[in-house]
């Protein structure tokens, strides 16, 4: 258990460096634009090189296949979860301390409950308070920030009002996004599931009539496929099933099945994407960046930033590689290595070490200063709310 904590504090100290080097490269005068853009050009370059070597490039022909037949499907979820994502984070490092960009993007485990439960979920409700504690960490943190730039000002309201708008929005943006593209992912290969569930069920329900015993043991195993489905959410393509409206009916032939919401039509419109490709983390990361360029592309021509200075990509590229690569992989290694509920809550629970990692690397490297005693409380309660949400995830 010691060990995996380490490691997952060792993740967080290099997921803390997006950070510290946005705010670093802030400071320095380069561009949001170059800072956000770039992590992914090199990110998807990296990518490109680990799969090549770990299964030869015919696995990136494979990759791009899929790209190329659900083409529209990655742009979009390559552009809300690393292209909106990581530009509200670097927009918002150039306006307020990594730190607290780092604080107030925890609320996106706050925003994950509220997509999950817009895609279908439902949670106990003490992950409602545990969500409200992180959610009132988020805001002493940036009220402190806000009081104590305006006494630094002399001016009243200004700086606490620019700060939450372009600095706690687009990190609350951020912090939407993420969970979002996340699950639009996660929903392919769960309407997958379902699909092939499906028609395993189908080819067995014309035997089921052969005779009485076949038809019995052919019913238990439809039985047990369809136990597999509930373990996850059903969305409106349940409702929608001839087989589910059917099966409804014959329960209880006086209830007529709700029309499907319009968010409920567009989960339906997610393609099944049947591949065991997406079970592997760095190919899903690969189609979700590579469907981020366009996003970029057309970000940088709307807004035309100056081209960024050297240091600024080098800068750039250490936060993909420590980030976007060693972070994730040692992560997910000390995830994997993880055999009980409580070693995978001990594991997750070190994502809060990121706003102590940002915090103590903006003091020592850009010469923060130490947060007021509401900015600390702020980051107590978060970390608490964190913590309380990994043991009993």
């Amino acid at each position: 258990m010691v060990k995996l904590i380490l490691l997952g504090l060792l993740a967080g100290a290099f997921f803390s460096s997006t950070f510290i080097l946005n705010e670093l490269m802030s400071n320095a005068g380069g561009h949001w634009f170059w800072s956000a853009s770039l992590r992914y050009v090199f990110m998807w370059l990296i990518i490109t090189a680990i799969i090549i070597l770990q299964h030869s490039f015919a696995r990136i022909k494979e990759l791009a296949l899929i790209f190329r037949q659900h083409w529209g499907f990655w742009c979009l979820t390559g552009s809300i979860g690393f292209g909106l994502f990581y530009t509200g984070i670097c927009y918002a490092g150039d306006h307020v301390a990594g730190w607290v960009v780092a604080a107030t993007f925890m609320f996106t485990v706050v925003t994950s409950l509220i997509v999950l439960m817009a895609f279908g979920q439902r949670f106990d409700k003490k992950f409602i308070i545990y969500a409200f504690l992180v959610f009132i960490g988020v805001v002493l943190v940036n009220v402190s920030e806000g009081l104590r730039a305006s006494a630094l000002a002399d001016i009243d309201s200004a700086p606490m009002a620019e700060m939450l708008l372009y600095g706690a929005l687009p990190a609350l943006i951020a912090a939407f996004s993420y969970p979002i593209g996340n699950q639009l992912v996660w929903q392919v290969s769960h309407n997958s599931r379902k699909h092939n569930s499906r028609k395993h069920s189908k080819k067995r329900q014309p035997a089921r009539g052969a005779d009485s015993k076949l038809h019995n043991n052919k019913d238990y195993n439809v039985d047990a496929n369809q136990a597999l489905i509930s373990e996850a959410y059903d969305l409106s393509t349940a409702i929608n099933s001839p087989v589910d409206n059917s099966m409804t009916l014959n329960t209880n032939p006086t209830i007529e099945a709700k029309p499907a919401s319009t968010l409920q039509n567009l989960i339906a419109r997610i393609p099944a994407i049947e591949t065991t490709l997406l079970q592997n983390a760095f190919n899903k990361i690969w189609l979700m960046t590579l469907g981020s360029l366009p996003f970029w592309v057309a970000l940088g021509v709307l807004i035309h930033p100056e081209p960024p200075a050297t240091t600024q990509i080098f800068n750039t590229l250490l936060v993909a590689l420590l980030a976007g690569v060693a972070a994730t992989s040692i992560f997910l290694y000390a995830r994997e290595q993880a055999v009980t509920s409580s070693e995978v809550a001990g594991v997750d629970s070190t994502q809060a070490s990121e706003v102590i990692f940002a915090l103590i690397g903006g003091i020592l490297l850009l010469n923060n200063t130490l947060p007021s005693a509401l900015g600390l409380v702020g980051i107590g309660l978060i970390m608490l709310g964190l913590i309380l949400f990994a043991k009993d995830g």
